[in-house]
Order: structure tokens, then C-alpha cells, then sequence
């Protein structure tokens, strides 16, 4: 059976798009699914750092795609969960050396292998964040709770529903869904960050889950560790929730790290509602 192909964006950059990739992706793996997570970040390359396995890096993706290298010999498996694997990327090519024709052959063949293929998308409509894009099955959104962020994850959306392979094809539509991070309850009733309300009213994305502002999340990824793996912080059981809700394993309501309801956080926010519709000029 074809994989399901997850592309992870954002509009704005350092929202935690990588760190949620591998955290996403290791807690689909520890379900029993084989999940290859994939670079699309050509120059910068960081999946590596953050899951620990850059010294093991031989051949990457555009090796794979301009023939210099088989799928099998770029592919690295994880040393702690057996059916995840990686394939990264160049960080000596220009972000344009991903060609339509070479990504369309990489992907035909990894759907081929596994049950779910995440592209770790670079930040907004550049050339590498298209072909991500353009094979999505799913799109998560990462976006923080702020105005700026929330408003460039607004473009992004209108890129998604356009330029997808399966708008081009008229096929149904990409399943988008929004993933909240450092997110701080405190700053949302003191004002200084956008209520979750706020943010789905903009947004009209399926909310998939809210990961707290944590240091837990740094020290991991600074560890080459998923930030998933550890069941013991708030950010480790936020992002096994989002897996659980994305494969329908739990219905209610997101619910915060604190375990208070969404609601109770729309309640206690500081800001009226509607104010980002105002500035949006959405009203």
C-alpha cells in the first residue's frame, strides 16, 4: 500500500518545524508504522542534528534524485526505534537543485517502503517548501501563538489548498492541520501571546495539538533526541497526543499541558475575542 505523505510548514521560521518533525515522526514509528522523515531544507539541513545521526549522513537526498546514489544507500535507520528512518539533505547545493522530475522519482519509490513519509518543509513559499507541498496527503501547520506567525501560517494554508498535486489532479483535498507551539498560558492571560481561540478563528485549521513552551524541547534536540521519546515532560506527552489524535486514537478535545480545557484558556486569555480578525481585517 502508498504511504501517506505528511509535509510539516510553517509561514515563519524557527517555530519548532524540525524539532516537530522528529518528535511527530518518531512517536508514529513507536506505533508500529514505518515512517521515513525527509529534508526538503536544502543548505541548512538540520533533521540530522536534531535526531543525532549527522556523522552518519554518506549520500543524501539529491544524491538519490540526480542518480548518484540508490534509495537504500542514503537512507539511515534510527538506532532507537528500528522503523524509523531518515534521508537528508545537501548542505552544499542551492535550494533550487531539487527538481521536480528528481523529488517526483524519490517520493514514487519511498511510498513504495513505508506507511508514512514526512518532509520536513523549509519556512514559507521558497523553491524546496513547493516540492515539499506539492506531494502532500497532509499538511501540519506550526505555527506560535503570535501575530506574525499565526499570519504567515495564514499564507501558507492558501498555498496548500492551490498548489498540491492533488488540487492539480482534482483530487480531494490536502487534510491540514494545526500544531501549536510554545505555547505559555501565563503570557495568554497577561496578553502577550494570541489565545487559542484566536488562532482557529484565523486559521479554520483542524487543531491537531498544543506542545508548551519548554526547555525540555531544547535539551533534547541539543541531544539529538526526539523530543517524543521522553514520557515524562509536557512537550514529550503534547506531541504523542497530536500522533494519537492524527491516527484517530483520541477524540475529545485538545487539552493543554496543565490538563485544563481549551475553553478555560479562552476564558482566562487576556485578549477580546476576535481582535486578530480586526487586525486581519478578516471581520
Amino acid at each position: 500500500m502508498s504511504a501517506t505523505v505528511i509535509t510539516i510548514t510553517s509561514g515563519k521560521g524557527g517555530v519548532g518545524k524540525t524539532t516537530t518533525t522528529a518528535a511527530f515522526g518518531a512517536a508514529l514509528a513507536l506505533r508500529g508504522k514505518r515512517v521515513c522523515l525527509v529534508d526538503f531544507d536544502v543548505g541548512l539541513r538540520n533533521l540530522d542534528l536534531v535526531l543525532g545521526i549527522e556523522k552518519r549522513v554518506v549520500y543524501d537526498f539529491l544524491h538519490v534524485a540526480n542518480g548518484q546514489a540508490k534509495l537504500q544507500q542514503a537512507l539511515i535507520r534510527d538506532k532507537r526505534i528500528e522503523n524509523l528512518h531518515v534521508l537528508a539533505t545537501s548542505q552544499t547545493h542551492e535550494k533550487d537543485a531539487l527538481t521536480l522530475e528528481g523529488v517526483n522519482r524519490v517520493m514514487a519509490q519511498l511510498r513504495e517502503e513505508f506507511d508514512y513519509i514526512l518532509c520536513d518543509s523549509p519556512a514559507g513559499i521558497e523553491h524546496g517548501a513547493m516540492m515539499a507541498l506539492y506531494h502532500a496527503d497532509h499538511a501540519i501547520v506550526v505555527c506560535n501563538p503570535e501575530v506574525s506567525s499565526i499570519r504567515d501560517a495564514d499564507r501558507i494554508l492558501g498555498f496548500i489548498s492551490a498548489k498540491s498535486r492533488r488540487a492539480e489532479e482534482g483530487r480531494e483535498p490536502v487534510r491540514e492541520h494545526l500544531l501549536v507551539t510554545r505555547f505559555d498560558q501565563e503570557r495568554v492571560r497577561s496578553g502577550e501571546m494570541v489565545g487559542l481561540g484566536d488562532i482557529q478563528d484565523i486559521l479554520s485549521a483542524e487543531l491537531l495539538g498544543v506542545v508548551p513552551e519548554s526547555k525540555a524541547v531544547l535539551k533534547a534536540s541539543n541531544a539529538g533526541v526526539p523530543a517524543s521519546l521522553d514520557e515524562e515532560t509536557d512537550a514529550g506527552r503534547a506531541y504523542r497526543d497530536a500522533v494519537s489524535r492524527f491516527l484517530g486514537e483520541v477524540r475529545q478535545p485538545v487539552r493543554l499541558p496543565s490538563m485544563a480545557p481549551v475553553r478555560h484558556v479562552l476564558e482566562a486569555s487576556a485578549e477580546p475575542r476576535g481582535f486578530l480578525r480586526r487586525l486581519f481585517r478578516f471581520a
